[in-house]
C-alpha cells in the first residue's frame, strides 16, 4: 500500500484469517481522517498491513461508545472495509451500530480527534463521545 494513492486501497493477504470484505456502505473514511491514519500507520511501520479497528462497546453517558485501535489486521469473522487509502476492521456486532457512518478527523484544540458521524445514533451526549442507537 505504500505506493497506493489515497483513494486506492488494497487488501493484503492476511493468511489464515477468515474475514469478509465490506464496502463504504458500512463506513466511509473522509480525507482528513485518512491522511491522519496513514501517517500514524506509517510512523508505526504498519503502512502495508495495518488497520484501524472500530468497536462499539457499552459505556459513556448515553450507553454506547466507540473504541478505536490500530491493529496489524483483521481477526476471524471481522469485516474489513477499504476506504480512502486505509483499511477499517469492524466486528460483526459493532457493524450493526456503525452502518452508514463517516469517520473524520479534527485538529481542534479542545474537541479534536476522530469523529464518527453515525446516522444510527438516536441520542448523543453533549461531549460527543457516546451515543444510543
Amino acid at each position: 500500500m505504500a505506493d497506493a494513492s489515497p483513494m486506492e486501497t488494497t487488501i493484503p493477504d492476511y493468511t489464515g484469517v477468515k474475514f469478509k470484505q465490506g464496502n463504504e456502505k458500512l463506513i466511509v473514511v473522509l480525507d482528513a481522517a485518512s491522511a491522519h491514519l496513514r501517517g500514524l500507520l506509517k510512523k508505526q511501520g504498519r503502512a502495508d498491513t495495518g488497520c484501524l479497528r472500530i468497536a462499539v462497546i457499552g459505556g459513556g453517558c448515553s450507553g454506547l461508545q466507540y473504541q478505536m485501535d490500530l491493529v496489524d489486521g483483521p481477526r476471524d469473522r471481522d469485516i474489513i472495509v477499504p476506504s480512502n487509502g486505509v483499511r477499517v476492521v469492524i466486528d460483526p456486532k459493532s457493524a450493526l451500530f456503525v452502518s452508514g457512518s463517516e469517520l473524520d478527523w479534527s485538529d481542534d484544540l479542545q474537541s479534536g480527534g476522530f469523529k464518527v458521524a453515525n446516522p444510527n445514533a438516536v441520542v448523543t451526549c453533549s461531549c460527543g463521545e457516546s451515543f444510543a442507537a
